[in-house]
């Protein structure tokens, strides 16, 4: 369990700084993230589901199948299950508070250009690749 820090979130190509306020990743974490506006070409899932309160900024949810979801500021959250796969394509710096669930021990990424589906575990290491 750590309390009260600061690193980057989502990998080096990710943009996302990530200030925690509790991470507990067998039970739950708090995380103020900052978006730069940046794009990643690879989707993503998450080792947990996590619900979302966009607070400043613009971001573009891109899903796998091709859906394009507008995120603004908002009271209510937005809902994301370990099962989506995903991208996040901020318009400009965005801030967002997130509330993640328990971790569950791996997740993957997938790479659109290349069609290979990682997967990832603790500290993003590569456990292997699904396609």
């Amino acid at each position: 369990m750590k309390f009260l820090f600061k690193r980057a979130d989502g990998g080096p190509e990710s943009g996302v700084t990530g200030y925690w306020l509790i991470e507990w990743k067998s039970v739950f974490s708090i995380v103020l993230l900052r978006f730069e506006a940046s794009r990643r070409e690879t989707f993503h899932s998450h080792a947990f589901h996590a619900l979302t309160w966009w607070v400043r900024g613009e971001a573009r949810e891109h899903h796998a199948d091709g859906r394009v979801l507008t995120w603004r500021p908002s009271l209510w959250p937005k809902w994301t299950p370990r099962s989506v796969q995903h991208r996040i394509e901020p318009q400009r710096t965005t801030w967002a508070l997130s509330v993640r669930g328990p971790w569950q021990r791996y997740w993957t990424e997938w790479d659109p250009r290349s069609g290979a589906t990682t997967r990832l575990g603790p500290g993003r290491e590569i456990v292997g690749v699904v396609s």
